[in-house]
């Protein structure tokens, strides 16, 4: 019988990333695979130790040492590690998904300042601030769930806001009003669409559930359609949940993708189990 990981952050306290764990092993048990659920700090990554490996892991978390090591023991790691480290860091994303020419909201990478120094007085901000205009959008580089964006409205806060993330890679990002408190999730499972979202909020500038969102089912256009998947393309993702901004004119603007999305939510409100395309993808990928 072929048998898999399914492993998730042991260290994470919400019930969510069980829960996340408990859906796609429980899509693996119905097609007939051996599924054991493991806490990411279960197995030893002791490197002089032969370890009974499974036919293939799924990796619901962002340690990317552990992705590596199970692939460096000859394991298939869903997502594959290399992806999760890239899309991990939204800084790095943006520079990938930029170099496929995809459609995106202006973005400028920070350059890497020591904690113990400043470049304040260089100009270099006065010329970000030129090129973006206020309001625009602070993300640091890694942050999950809406977490680590801020919505910087006044110089004020845009000092403060770069003075207190040195030694942090981040983004400054053009502020797409028009999606102000909306955007749509796209789940992508090996080059395919397989069910998608509409969220928003009046309460915040950002549509995620977590932020106190909701969300409805939605039927992409065509454009929303080819830009999404075009993105999972772009990073190498072979599961996606990759996030649409509405721009001027509906025009779709990639928000960001995300290797490791969760599909709790989407199956609420779709009552598509993302999971099921997963494993069916993973036995496909390995017969």
């Amino acid at each position: 019988m072929t048998s898999c990981w399914v492993i998730y952050n042991g260290s994470l306290v919400s019930d969510k990333f069980a829960d996340q764990a408990s859906l796609v092993a429980e899509a693996a048990q119905r097609a007939g695979v051996s599924v054991k659920i493991m806490k990411n700090y279960e197995t030893i990554m002791d490197l002089s130790v032969n370890l009974s490996i499974p036919d293939f892991a799924i990796l619901l978390d962002k340690d990317i040492l552990l992705g590596y090591f199970l692939k460096s023991r000859g394991v298939p790691v869903y997502n594959d590690p290399a992806v999760i480290d890239l899309c991990d860091n939204k800084a790095t994303q943006y520079v990938q998904l930029a170099a496929h020419d995809l459609p995106m909201p202006r973005t400028i990478v920070a350059p890497k300042v020591y904690p113990n120094f400043s470049i304040i007085h260089s100009g270099y901000f006065e010329k970000v601030i030129a090129r973006l205009k206020l309001p625009m959008i602070i993300k640091e580089g890694h942050g999950s769930f809406g977490m680590k964006v801020y919505l910087i409205e006044t110089e004020q806060q845009f000092y403060e806001k770069v003075e207190s993330l040195r030694g942090i890679d981040f983004v400054f990002q053009e502020f797409i009003e028009s999606s102000r408190g909306r955007d749509i999730r796209v789940n992508i499972v090996g080059g395919r669409i397989v069910a998608a979202m509409h969220r928003h909020s009046t309460t915040d500038f950002r549509a995620n559930i977590t932020n106190g969102g909701v969300a409805s089912p939605i039927e992409l256009t065509p454009a929303q359609q080819e830009v999404a998947l075009a993105a999972a393309q772009a990073v190498g993702a072979t599961f996606a949940g990759v996030d649409l901004l509405y721009g001027e004119s509906e025009k779709p603007l990639v928000c960001e993708v995300n290797a490791a999305a969760h599909i709790r939510n989407i199956l609420n409100v779709t009552g598509i189990n993302v999971a099921d395309a997963m494993i069916a993808y993973i036995l496909e990928d390995l017969s």
